[in-house]
């Protein structure tokens, strides 16, 4: 087999894997919020929540760009809720209730919206609504972070 063909052959054998789209980030879906929170805050962080809806380009965003680097890279603890889906989690009381439940009691309205939880549930920073400027929005989610650890301190 000639150098050309063999070349050729190689390079049509890699075109499927530059054609396949990227594999979509995902984070962790909220199954129990009240062990999610514990587990959260022996690490010594907040929880952080992130409210989403199926087909949101600005939760894509913020999902892959921010929030899974922060869980994957940085070891912060985020869980994804889904707005308007029927999965069931348990609250941080232990009640069981849907996700679209726990978007209507934290009057989510926007998608994303990103939550900061600590001790008893309680949110201990500022929300961070809206997909923001992308330029901005890293420098958003660092500093209710910050916030938020720094009310666990």
């Amino acid at each position: 087999m000639g150098t050309r063909r063999r070349d050729l052959l190689l390079a049509a054998a890699a075109v499927p894997l530059v054609l396949q789209p990227a594999r979509a980030a995902v984070l962790p879906v909220a199954h129990n919020l009240k062990d999610e929170l514990a587990s959260a805050l022996a690490k010594r962080q907040p929880l952080v929540v992130m409210v989403s809806l199926e087909g949101c380009p600005f939760c894509r965003v913020a999902r892959d760009h921010y929030l899974v680097p922060l869980h994957e890279q940085d070891g912060v603890p985020v869980a994804q809720i889904d707005m308007r889906t029927r999965t069931r989690v348990q609250d941080f009381r232990g009640a069981a209730v849907t996700h679209d439940d726990l978007a209507r009691l934290w009057k989510i309205r926007i998608a994303p919206t990103v939550l900061f939880f600590g001790r008893g549930g309680v949110e201990v920073a500022e929300r961070l609504v809206g997909g923001y400027i992308p330029d901005f929005y890293g420098a958003y989610l660092e500093q209710r972070l910050e916030q938020a650890r720094a009310t666990l301190r």
